[in-house]
């Protein structure tokens, strides 16, 4: 059996794959995100991952970051739209060490004023940070542009002025409506037999009080096309075009996860890549991307180049997608695409931190973790109709909104 499962009585969920290696990883993946917040608290989710850090009940700050580094260990956390993961990676004796010190920071955590003072100014330069990055800003703001009055175009990191707002009360307050022990995953990859990850998660975890209630997230429902350009004092021209796509549980989800890398993927022979980097040389970075949330997905291209070639950078963009939409791929260029997103995803299983988060992810999206025959299976089902018709929805002119960052 490639993966162990366990459900203790609060509701936390545990999952096990077991591997051979003298390092391990394990970390808990709440289902909270920036989504669950209003606009009052935008940033809050993001601002507790910093804040996780800063103290327990039995810990100060500095005993918190020196408890898994001593033993040459690393510990981290990070926010997404829709959950909260804090993790660590350590070699195989030091399990327990790595289970009680994120099990202290999860649920023991005291958020000490003076430290959330501080920590304001971290994530504040942060956001400073962000806006003074024209490719990294644009994501978010085309994000803003397409989820406009809707948790999910509210930026994880929030605003300086949301930052400001938070406070203590706030913080447990949050925590106590969302941090749910039915939506707490605790995920482990590691050399070790289940009956000792049976016996220490009971040990540190079971004892944890019972939190549940039916909470809902807004579904969107409002998507309008919109094309907007802003002036910027940058140099290069930045574009991103893109489109609501498919949610986690959509029967074309898998299929657009192909169509996706076929069109602008990671792989150096991407069409995008070929038909606008290579043969131009018109553009150093261009890449399509698709995110899934647990409803709907988005999907964008997006390019940065000289002022001089965006016209036509642009017109490339869209003859991509024609060709998409126009015409079926043959059936060698289905198997060659089907072998390469294959390949990908066996590469990445050779990141077990990775692998690890994504075992939590896809059991609160699924309760289940499909192993790599199935995964294959899936892939391998996928019709040259199907993609051409995922084609003519998604990358439909129609339903396309864009937004520009223009030099002066």
């Amino acid at each position: 059996m490639e993966y162990n499962f366990l459900e203790l009585k609060n509701g936390i969920r545990i999952i096990h794959k077991p591997i051979k290696s003298e390092v391990a990883h394990c970390g808990f993946i709440v289902k909270t995100g920036s989504r669950d917040e209003n606009i009052e608290e935008n940033g809050i989710t993001h601002f507790i991952e910093h804040a996780i850090f800063k103290g327990t009940s039995k810990r100060k700050a500095h005993h918190v970051l020196n408890r898994i580094d001593n033993v040459g260990g690393e510990i981290n956390a990070f926010t997404t739209k829709e959950k909260t993961s804090i993790y660590a990676s350590f070699t195989k004796p030091h399990f327990e060490r790595a289970l009680e010190l994120l099990s202290d920071i999860l649920f023991n955590s005291t958020y000490p004023e003076n430290e959330l003072k501080k920590e304001k100014d971290v994530i504040i330069d942060e956001i400073n940070s962000y806006q003074d990055n024209p490719y990294e800003q644009i994501y978010d703001d085309f994000e803003e542009l397409i989820f406009k009055d809707h948790p999910l175009g509210m930026n994880i990191l929030g605003t300086v002025d949301s930052v400001k707002r938070i406070n203590r009360n706030k913080i447990l307050e949050f925590i106590k409506e969302n941090y749910l022990t039915n939506q707490i995953i605790f995920s482990i990859v590691g050399d070790f037999p289940f009956s000792k990850i049976e016996k220490l998660c009971k040990k540190y975890l079971n004892e944890i009080p019972e939190k549940t209630n039916s909470k809902k997230r807004d579904p969107f429902t409002n998507y309008k096309t919109i094309q907007k350009e802003i002036k910027k004092d940058i140099y290069q021209t930045h574009y991103i075009t893109g489109n609501i796509a498919y949610g986690s549980h959509h029967k074309h989800k898998n299929g657009f996860i192909l169509l996706n890398n076929i069109l602008g993927g990671p792989a150096m022979n991407s069409r995008l890549n070929m038909g606008i980097r290579e043969k131009y040389g018109f553009t150093y970075n261009i890449e399509s991307s698709y995110t899934t949330f647990s409803d709907m997905g988005l999907f964008y291209i997006y390019l940065g180049t000289d002022q001089k070639h965006i016209e036509k950078s642009i017109k490339l963009v869209h003859k991509e997608l024609k060709k998409l939409r126009d015409k079926k791929l043959t059936s060698s260029q289905l198997q060659k695409a089907k072998q390469q997103i294959i390949g990908q995803i066996t590469l990445s299983e050779e990141n077990n931190c990775n692998v690890m988060l994504g075992m939590g992810k896809s059991m609160l999206l699924y309760n289940k973790v499909d192993d790599l025959k199935e995964t294959y299976r899936k892939i391998n089902a996928l019709t040259e109709d199907k993609l051409l018709e995922i084609a003519n929805e998604i990358f439909d002119t129609k339903q396309l909104s864009s937004l520009t960052f223009s030099p002066n």
